[in-house]
């Protein structure tokens, strides 16, 4: 028969280990790891740095960063889908409605945070959520403009203008989202739709393909293009018209009265990923006001909730922003990855050979 004080030690011992237990909770938790893919450069920096440690110092949880281009992170996941190793994906829109319809994602836990993102940044059903917005729309050479005495464009089809002949730079469709974009609005113009491409396809050679100089894979020669006075007109986003302005180069956005086209970074929590609660946890926190503040701050991202409030000094660009949203359309990214493949030849084929 245990003896009163062999009970009491075993009473001691009980609690010893309770409280030691209570003590290494949270560390443990801390060890806890949740890995994100995502752009490298500098969207990892701007996240690693100012982001994901308030999130850390709240919840324990570790966030390492899987950095690659949208296709690499892409290719990781399809690798990856009987094991996955990543808990969180962010990949450009038109990569995500791939991976969504792959089997990729799961739906985002419902949350009230969900109620403050724009309607236009939940994909179907709430696979994926943007977690920072932009828009295609024109952007042009002031200084050219101001030389000539021209207006600032405000339709797509200005790009069919004769007075920009031989001097509006397309980014190609097969490759690049923002020459893609100009060519469904500029088929919608005429139109069709994502499902019927042929009066883009008919038509673009006989209006604005007599005006362009050059079809560029990206938009990587933009810059040098505007300063030796080659590039008039030419798609682009606010954002990336910001970084050239900030450069010095003399560039200014122009809002098409059709609408911009909605161009966003989305999140997905991964499908069967190990630790879905913490995934669902970073997805949430993610989508909120303070990282998309921060976000903001120090990575330019435009935030998707509408409840941030910017800084005085972009206060003006995010209310610029905002106005553009209001008539920015959305395109079908099913139907686009189902026929990119045959547009992709029909555009080296018929608009670009």
């Amino acid at each position: 028969m245990p003896t009163l004080r062999s009970l009491s030690l075993t009473g001691l011992a009980t609690v010893a280990l309770a409280a030691a237990a209570a003590i290494a909770t949270p560390a443990a938790a801390q060890t806890k790891t949740v890995y994100i893919g995502m752009n490298g450069g500098t969207m990892e920096k701007t996240y690693t740095e100012h982001v994901f440690p308030a999130f850390e110092k709240a919840t324990g949880i570790k966030v390492v960063v899987v950095p690659g281009t949208s296709s690499d992170i892409l290719a990781k996941l399809q690798a990856q889908k009987d094991n996955p190793q990543m808990h969180v994906v962010f990949l450009d829109d038109g990569l995500m409605y791939r991976a969504i319809g792959m089997g990729l994602c799961q739906k985002i836990a419902p949350s009230p945070v969900l109620d403050e993102v724009y309607p236009a940044s939940r994909m179907k059903g709430d696979m994926a959520v943007g977690v920072n917005m932009g828009m295609t729309g024109l952007a042009y050479n002031k200084k050219m403009f101001d030389e000539n005495g021209w207006a600032a464009p405000t339709s797509w089809m200005d790009l069919a203008d004769a007075k920009y002949k031989g001097k509006v730079v397309v980014q190609s469709a097969s490759s690049s989202s923002f020459g893609l974009h100009a060519f469904l609005m500029y088929n919608r113009i005429k139109g069709g739709t994502e499902a019927n491409v042929d009066p883009g396809f008919t038509t673009w050679r006989k209006t604005i393909g007599p005006n362009v100089l050059e079809y560029i894979p990206s938009s990587a020669k933009i810059a040098e293009m505007v300063q030796t006075g080659e590039a008039a007109i030419f798609p682009l986003t606010p954002t990336g018209v910001g970084s050239l302005k900030a450069k010095g180069i003399p560039v200014e956005y122009a809002q098409p009265k059709e609408g911009s086209v909605v161009l966003m970074v989305g999140e997905c929590v991964v499908a069967n990923t190990p630790d879905n609660e913490a995934a669902q946890k970073l997805a949430a926190y993610l989508l909120g006001q303070e990282a998309q503040l921060a976000a903001l701050q120090y990575g330019a991202q435009i935030p998707s909730n509408t409840k941030v409030t910017a800084p005085a000094d972009v206060a003006d660009e995010m209310n610029r922003f905002q106005g553009y949203m209001k008539n920015a359309v959305t395109v079908d990214w099913d139907v686009i990855n189902e026929k990119r493949p045959d547009w992709n030849q029909r555009w080296n084929k018929e608009i670009e050979r």
